[in-house]
Parts: structure tokens; C-alpha cells; sequence
């Protein structure tokens, strides 16, 4: 006989219990009452929904919470808030210019009693992860810069003569903690910005010192 799911109630305990006070998951499973097994695989559930300890304000709503650990076997019980439709979202996000707020305000205007933000945002990334899972790489911190141009360009006024000139945004970062960022005028940059060190890219060797920890 299957083993029945715990609620939304004791599912939030069993992560206070792991995150907060650092109980093991066999510590866990006493205090509960279930195996160490169902442990191990709500807490998969957790991490695959990208949930952090604690908990945002809006997965206080059960419903909620319980939409994002069991997506596909549970669906909305309430007829004005429906799912968004991810993969649709997914590609109207790669268009120049459409953000997630602009999307989660377009859901809730055809929805007024829709999910909120933060879960709007937390679903979209349990739903990529799942479609598209990736590879996470370990590198040890200060190791490796990660360059890049940043979408369209942005206008630089000359502060003398007004000149406006387009110029592309560059982006560096290293670890998690600190980037440089520069602007480059015209296409002078543009091809050549990953092989050929340039005054962007060596600012951002200059500023701020970079983590040691492994990220």
C-alpha cells in the first residue's frame, strides 16, 4: 500500500527541520514518523523546484506549494487560477525586450486572481529544470572570467558636444560575487572581445578581489 503524502503543513516542517536546524534526513524521518526514503525524496522534490529555506510569503498558500513539488499529478483546485502555459512563456522570453514581470502582469490582468509574482517565478524555473536540465560545473573561485556582450546597445552622450554614439555593453564576471562591466564604442570590439584582451575586460581584472571558495 503506497505511502500517503504528507501535508503541505508537515512538508514545510520537514524542511525547517533540514535547512534550519541542520537535522539529518534519519533525524528527520523519527521526528516524522516516515521513512528516511520519503525524506530523501521531498527533499528532491524541494531542490528540483528550486526552493530556498525560508520559504517565500506566497508559498504559504498550499495550493501553491503543492503545485510546484508535485507538478503534473496535482493541478490548481481553483478554476481563476490556473497554470501558466511555461513552454509559451518560454518562448515569449526570448523576444528583445519581454521580461518575466511583463509576462506575470499580462497573466495576471487575464487572471486577477492568478499566482503571484514570486511563485510565477519559482514555477518557471521548476519547469525549466525539468525540460531542460543542465549540468552544473564546479570551478574553484577567481579561476575563470566569463565575458560577454549584453543584449542591445545603449546610448553614450558625449558630456561636451551631445554626440550620441551606440556603443555595446561588455560584461565580466568572475565567481559569483563581483563583476566589471565597460562600454564599447561602435563595432571596434565586436568581434575580436573573446580572443584579444581590451580596457573592459582588464578593468575587470582590476576592480574587487575575487572568492576563493569553490562555486
Amino acid at each position: 500500500m503506497p505511502t500517503k503524502r504528507l501535508s503541505m503543513r508537515r512538508i514545510r516542517e520537514l524542511l525547517r527541520l533540514k535547512h534550519a536546524q541542520g537535522l539529518s534526513e534519519r533525524q528527520i524521518a523519527t521526528a516524522l514518523g516516515i521513512s528516511k526514503g520519503a525524506v530523501g525524496d521531498y527533499l528532491s522534490r524541494a531542490r528540483a523546484a528550486g526552493l530556498r529555506w525560508p520559504l517565500p510569503p506566497e508559498l504559504d498558500d498550499d495550493d501553491a506549494l503543492e503545485l510546484l513539488l508535485f507538478p503534473g499529478i496535482v493541478g490548481s483546485r481553483r478554476p481563476g487560477r490556473p497554470i501558466p502555459d511555461w513552454a509559451w512563456i518560454d518562448r515569449e522570453l526570448r523576444r528583445p525586450g519581454v521580461t518575466r514581470a511583463l509576462l506575470w502582469e499580462e497573466y495576471r490582468a487575464a487572471h486577477p486572481g492568478g499566482y503571484g509574482y514570486s511563485w510565477f517565478c519559482s514555477g518557471f524555473e521548476a519547469w525549466k529544470g525539468r525540460v531542460r536540465p543542465t549540468m552544473r560545473q564546479r570551478h574553484q573561485g577567481g579561476e575563470k572570467v566569463f565575458v560577454d556582450f549584453a543584449g542591445d546597445t545603449i546610448d553614450v552622450i558625449d558630456p561636451t558636444t551631445g554626440e550620441v554614439r551606440p556603443a555595446k555593453l561588455f560584461v565580466a564576471a568572475m565567481g559569483r560575487r563581483w563583476g566589471g562591466d565597460g562600454a564599447a564604442i561602435g563595432r571596434r570590439w565586436g568581434h575580436r572581445a573573446a580572443s584579444t584582451p581590451r580596457p573592459g575586460r582588464a578593468r575587470a581584472w582590476r576592480t574587487g578581489s575575487a572568492p576563493t571558495s569553490t562555486c
